[in-house]
Formats: structure tokens, sequence, C-alpha cells
């Protein structure tokens, strides 16, 4: 897919102004933390997994003791973020490897990083960007949505999304642009119902207002 330089210059122009200080909005002390929260992240809100961190990391805060802690603890915590029982499963496998595997420090290689447990690209990257401010693109469902929308891609696989996005995206702006299509999803471009009236990036979307 070939498309035009100043139609990308215009949609990371239009969405650094809008959202120039952009973070992650899973709240964590540690990259280890970070790790986990984005795991349990999978299908449920920022918000409620923030809940959940808050009670879970004070009892369980690294690789040593979350590893010990056991199953039925882990569930009764995380009941609420949904599949609990493989997010469990996967958080607690994750925290051994990352104390076997790495001494304790999450590693900060993408090759490394999906060998873990429950971690795949999006999250690795999301670990990357967040925790050690690599320049990576994390597809989620808003990025993914809103990228196909804007006609930046055609692909449905988030890993194929992610490689087009890096091959027209300047690198510079990867880190960002990934948080800023989050936010312009929650704000504007909502799944449902975008508020095409509203949206800035109208006149380069490739839906032209059309769902």
């Amino acid at each position: 897919m070939k498309l035009g330089s100043s139609k990308i210059k215009k949609i990371v122009q239009t969405l650094k102004e809008r959202y120039p200080v952009v973070k992650t909005q899973l709240v964590h002390e540690t990259a280890f933390q970070l790790l986990i929260a984005t795991i349990m992240s999978a299908q449920c809100t920022d918000n409620q997994v923030n809940k959940v961190s808050k009670v879970l990391f004070e009892q369980y805060p690294d690789p040593d003791t979350l590893s010990s802690a056991t199953l039925n603890s882990l569930k009764k915590i995380i009941y609420s973020t949904g599949f609990y029982n493989n997010k469990a499963k996967n958080i607690k496998a994750c925290a051994l490897a990352v104390l076997k595997d790495y001494n304790g420090i999450v590693p900060e290689d993408i090759d490394k990083l999906v060998k873990l447990p429950g971690v795949g690209r999006k999250t690795a990257n999301v670990v990357l960007s967040a925790a050690f401010g690599h320049q990576t693109i994390v597809v989620d469902t808003h990025v993914l949505r809103i990228s196909k929308r804007l006609g930046l891609t055609d692909k449905k696989d988030p890993v194929k999304v992610e490689f087009e996005l890096m091959e027209i995206i300047p690198k510079t702006s990867w880190k960002d642009i990934s948080l800023q299509f989050i936010y312009f999803g929650r704000e504007i471009c909502d799944a449902r119902k975008p508020l095409c009236n509203d949206c800035p990036l109208l006149n380069v979307c490739a839906l032209k207002g059309k769902k």
C-alpha cells in the first residue's frame, strides 16, 4: 500500500497537536509491574486493571513474591479483569520465568519478551515503549480500527499492521502515535459511533464519515 507523504504527515502532525503529551494509562512503578498489568489488560479496561493492580502489587510487587503466590489467591484478586484462570496462570508463570531466566529483571529485548508466558508482540511493545522508552508501535483494537479507517492499512492481523505502520510512520513518532491513536479512538473515532463531524482528520479519512 502506497500513501502520499502529505497524508501521513497530516495525520502525525494533527494527532501530535491534539495530544502533545501521551503516556500509558496503566499505573505501575516498575517494568515488571507494567508487564503484568499489560497481560491483565487483555479485553479489560485500563481503569479496571489499575484497581486490580493496586491490590495485586501491594501483596506481590515483584517477580519473587508473585511467582510464589498460589493460583487461587491470584484468581481471587484478578477475577474482575476477565479470563482470570488463564491470566492467573500466565502472570505466575511469567513472574517465574523472569525470576529464573533473567534474574528478576525484565529483559529489554522483544525476542526475549515474547518468549515469556502470556506475552505477545503487543504486550512486549508496551513494555519496551512505556518502561524503556523504545520507539515501538503497539497495535491494540483502537490502533487497528483507526489505521484501517484512515486508509493506512488494509490488513486485519495486528502483527502485519504493526510492520506496515512501521514502514510509513516516521520512527521518531512510533511511540507516541500508538498512544495518540488510543486517545483519539476513545475521544473521537469510537468503534460504534465515531464523531465524524468533529473529526480533525475527516479530510484525509479513507471512509469519509462512513464506518
